[in-house]
């Protein structure tokens, strides 16, 4: 029954899905009946097949499962639908108000070339056309007249200009000419300018006086200049004897270097050569040993034999002794024979038979012996004398390294005061030679001063010149002589301007006779023309004095 009623699910599904449209594709999703008929035919058919048929549960579960898989399917279909429904709908009605709008756009466009291509609107154009070309044409008319204006405004601001002055001009000379009618003005403006005579003539004798210590700080600095270079001559001399004694150092510490060297190769040769004799000696002394354990192994045998020799002599004897007691006598005859067992006994000693050749033997053998000891004392004595020769060697290596190294200490000390030496010597000369760069310009820049003052005032050289005997220039030499003059032009310009004023005073006074003031001391009853004569005098910066007495005029005129 449970089989049935999942079968009847499944069919309204299909029934279902037959008619529904997939969304975006245009095309109706036809689920056919096989698909769903086929795993029930599979079934239908395993059942009378095996005995390992799934129960009925199993066969309800699995199509439980493909329901539920079917209606997911049927919901996601149909949600896609509606949302695809939704957005086809609202896509249309925006293209149906686009083509609404575009329209109207169009009948608006349609309706205004119409207009335009009216003939009362062509005729406007036309009259429009005519009235815009006629404006630019005012336009470029008006243009080159405003241009031609500005130049004509030009010109005018030019004569305002030249007009200008020449009303500042006149003014001024209109303000003279009132000035020089009016007598209390004129007295204002003598007042001024006999103040400023007077202040000049102050400042003036101050430059006279600078000129004066100028003049003796000159000399004195000839005199150190002469001092300063008599120094730097003898700083310049010491310097190269300093140099001359460096060389000679550094020259006696490279032959020392050398001396040095020439003595650690000889004694590196002799520590060889010492080396090698005793290596020498020590092979002799060993071949010596052993000959001599030779000879003392054969002396000893050679004692060992005849001691049993002299035993049995001994016992041969005293047989003798025993023999003679018995017979009780003895002879030469005996005593002889004696001699000959003793010489048998050698001659059974020695293999050849031979008395002399053992004799021989025996001496060759003390004097190889003896040769040999004297050798040996010989060797000995060498080696003592080998041993004192080194070790004077190496006492004098020691002795000539404390040389050497007190030399280097003093060669280095006398080095380093040297150079202190040097360099005190050229700070000096720097300062030396600051000294008299500043000393040169200042000389140059009073040369080139007094020359312009000399030629501003004009004053005759040919004195000089002629007394010197030099090309009109100025140098160290002659400066006080150019001092001199000028000095004398300036009081002879003061004189004359002094006269000139008394002169001038004489003819313009009508009324009352003032009396004479030396313009040295200033005075204010001197009385001037108009146009007064300035005397400047040689001052090298600013008057310092202009400005203050062209307030005091400012005031006055206030």
């Amino acid at each position: 029954m449970r089989m049935f009623m999942v079968g009847r699910a499944l069919q309204r599904e299909k029934g279902a899905l037959a008619g529904f449209d997939l969304p975006g594709y245009g095309v109706r999703a036809e689920i056919k009946h096989n698909s769903f008929k086929m795993p029930m035919k599979k079934y239908r058919r395993k059942d009378p097949e095996s005995s390992q048929e799934p129960s009925e549960k199993t066969k309800e579960q699995l199509a439980e499962g493909e329901l539920r898989k079917l209606r997911q399917q049927f919901r996601k279909m149909v949600d896609s639908r509606k949302s695809f429904n939704f957005r086809s709908q609202r896509k249309i009605t925006n293209q149906h108000k686009e083509i609404k709008t575009l329209q109207e756009e169009q009948d608006e466009i349609t309706l205004l070339l119409n207009l335009i291509k009216s003939s009362r609107n062509l005729d406007l154009n036309e009259k429009n056309y005519m009235e815009l070309r006629f404006l630019l044409q005012t336009k470029e008319d008006y243009e080159a007249l405003i241009k031609s204006m500005k130049l004509l405004l030009a010109e005018l601001d030019e004569k305002i200009v030249q007009m200008e002055k020449k009303i500042v001009t006149q003014r001024q000379i209109f303000t003279k000419i009132q000035e020089a009618n009016n007598p209390r003005k004129l007295q204002k403006q003598i007042h001024v300018l006999e103040t400023r005579l007077n202040l000049v003539t102050v400042h003036f004798d101050q430059m006279l006086t600078t000129n004066a210590k100028l003049r003796k700080e000159i000399e004195d600095l000839r005199y150190e200049k002469a001092a300063y270079d008599n120094v730097y001559q003898h700083l310049h001399r010491r310097l190269l004897m300093q140099k001359k004694t460096m060389n000679v150092a550094i020259e006696q510490s490279a032959q020392a270097y050398e001396q040095r060297l020439e003595a650690m190769a000889r004694m590196a040769a002799m520590k060889d050569r010492q080396q090698k004799d005793i290596s020498q000696y020590s092979l002799e002394i060993r071949e010596l040993e052993r000959v001599y354990d030779h000879e003392t192994k054969l002396k000893s045998f050679l004692l060992v034999k005849l001691n049993d020799r002299l035993e049995f002599e001994e016992q041969s004897k005293k047989e003798e002794v025993l023999k003679a007691k018995k017979f009780g006598k003895k002879s030469k005859g005996e005593s002889f024979e004696s001699y000959e067992v003793a010489h048998l006994r050698l001659l059974k000693l020695i293999k050849t038979g031979n008395l002399n050749q053992l004799i021989e033997e025996f001496l060759a053998k003390e004097e190889k012996n003896f040769a040999r000891f004297t050798y040996v004392t010989e060797l000995n004595n060498d080696m003592e004398m080998m041993h004192k020769k080194i070790e004077r060697i190496q006492n004098e290596i020691m002795h000539l390294r404390s040389q050497q190294k007190s030399s280097h200490d003093d060669s280095y000390s006398i080095l380093r005061e040297l150079e202190e030496k040097l360099k005190k010597t050229t700070e000096e000369a720097d300062m030396y030679e600051n000294n008299y760069r500043e000393i040169s310009k200042t000389l140059e820049y009073l040369k080139t001063s007094v020359e312009n003052l000399f030629k501003k005032i004009n004053c005759d050289a040919t004195k000089i010149l002629v007394q010197l005997g030099e090309t009109g220039k100025i140098t160290d030499t002659n400066l006080p002589q150019y001092f001199a003059i000028i000095e004398k032009k300036t009081n002879d310009l003061l004189v004359l301007e002094s006269y000139k004023r008394l002169m001038e005073m004489e003819v313009a006074e009508a009324e009352v006779q003032p009396s004479f003031l030396n313009p040295f001391w200033g005075g204010s009853a001197l009385l001037k023309p108009a146009e007064p004569i300035k005397v400047i005098p040689p001052v090298f910066g600013a008057d310092p004095f202009s400005d203050k007495l062209d307030e005091d005029e400012e005031i006055e005129a206030q």
